[in-house]
């Protein structure tokens, strides 16, 4: 058996943690520079609030029902989600951290599953404040299915999809849309066949399945009919690409400016490189106008450049989208979005040079930049590139409770 350990609405839920007024009332948390919603409470939920969506367009919703918006917190989230973690770590040593707040847990050989993810989630929820639904079943597939049965209709917050009969009158209502991983595409596509919940597609042939939607789709197939084909992923693998994006607080068509978002992001994604113990062997930069824009055409640019030899060195990388912002740049256009990625990436230690190389060696320059930004915080040191104004529009960003000392939560007695 397999465990998927979900946490419910977890942004929110963090801030509710060290703010007990917020229960019971409708909070949502705010994307980078407060542009959209990236998480809900279950009351945002009923009052039609969707996930995603700019929050300008709720805002005679916000004002009506007296909506609490919260800018990101990502050193309290982070935190909170090494401390959920380490929980279940300590429960099972056999896990999959999947995501920031859902985690995968083998559950072979216990007898009374559900008491035990019960005991799990209480002790979860007694020691970090943060509630948790798990859903457990044969395969990692049906435990999605499992944990999202649980999070709407158990008390809880735990449910065990077993017995054939069980699993396929489950399986008969649960929309397509939500088996895990099967996009919107393949949603779409399997619909024009008639297929439309998740029992449908899994009674279809093997080799229609292989043919029309590759070896993934097959292993879904197989999946939801109790045969185990994704094995927990128990030891991280190294990323095969880092990127870092951020919407602009106003929307722009100065290059200077553009260009500091560019930096920013390029300097973002080096330190990410430099903690993974790699280089990149390319850089590309997205350039993109709002979609919501109804006064000029949707653009979305985007081009590449190989560096030689890869490096790690945030100096470099910055000089290269410097490079690719100047040759993809239209004037009269504004924009609202840019994005930095790298890929191509060596270890660190195996980057072969070339007989002409002669770049300066920065990398205890860039050490001791990540070492100071590390422990005196984010930014302390920056490039100047980067701009010195406010980088971010944060107004509405709760205390970094557990990870900054002047910002402790204060007991008035």
């Amino acid at each position: 058996m397999i465990a998927l350990a979900d946490c419910n609405n977890f942004y929110v839920s963090c801030e509710r943690v060290f703010n007990p007024k917020l229960k019971g009332r409708p909070v949502v948390v705010l994307s980078n520079n407060d542009g959209c919603i990236i998480s809900r409470s279950n009351e945002a939920k009923k009052l039609g609030i969707k996930m995603g969506e700019p929050v300008f367009k709720i805002r005679d919703l916000v004002e009506r029902y007296n909506v609490e918006l919260f800018s990101t917190n990502f050193a309290l989230y982070g935190d909170m989600s090494s401390r959920v973690m380490q929980l279940i770590g300590e429960f099972s040593p056999q896990i999959e951290v999947y995501s920031i707040d859902e985690a995968f847990i083998d559950f072979r050989g216990i007898k009374e599953p559900h008491a035990i993810a019960a005991s799990l989630s209480n002790n979860i929820q007694k020691s970090t404040g943060i509630p948790i639904s798990i859903g457990i079943a044969k395969t990692k597939t049906l435990a999605k299915a499992a944990n999202s049965i649980a999070k709407k209709e158990k008390k809880d917050g735990i449910y065990l999809l077993d017995g054939s009969e069980n699993i396929r009158k489950r399986l008969e209502s649960f929309p397509l849309s939500e088996v895990w991983g099967i996009g919107a595409r393949s949603a779409a596509m399997l619909k024009n066949y008639n297929i439309y919940s998740a029992y449908d597609f899994m009674r279809l042939n093997e080799k229609w399945v292989l043919k029309n939607m590759s070896i993934t789709g097959l292993k879904l197939n197989r999946e939801l009919n109790g045969e185990n084909c994704f094995d927990l992923d128990k030891y991280p693998r190294s990323k095969k690409s880092i990127s870092s994006s951020r919407t602009f607080p106003i929307k722009t068509d100065d290059f200077e400016c553009i260009s500091r978002h560019i930096s920013r992001n390029a300097s973002r994604c080096a330190q990410k490189l430099r903690i993974e113990k790699c280089c990149a062997g390319l850089v590309g930069v997205v350039l993109q106008t709002s979609p919501h824009d109804k006064k000029q055409r949707y653009y979305q640019l985007c081009k590449t450049m190989s560096i030689g030899p890869p490096t790690s060195d945030t100096h470099d990388i910055i000089k290269t989208t410097t490079k690719l912002l100047r040759s993809m740049y239209r004037e009269n256009i504004s924009y609202s979005k840019s994005k930095v990625f790298l890929g191509g990436f060596v270890s660190a230690n195996r980057v072969q040079l070339n007989l002409f190389h002669s770049k300066k060696d920065r990398s205890k320059l860039n050490s001791g930049i990540d070492f100071i930004n590390r422990t005196m915080g984010s930014d302390t040191v920056q490039m100047l590139s980067d701009g010195i104004e406010k980088k971010q529009c944060k107004d509405r960003m709760s205390s970094r409770f557990t990870t900054k000392w002047d910002e402790l939560l204060k007991i008035k007695t």
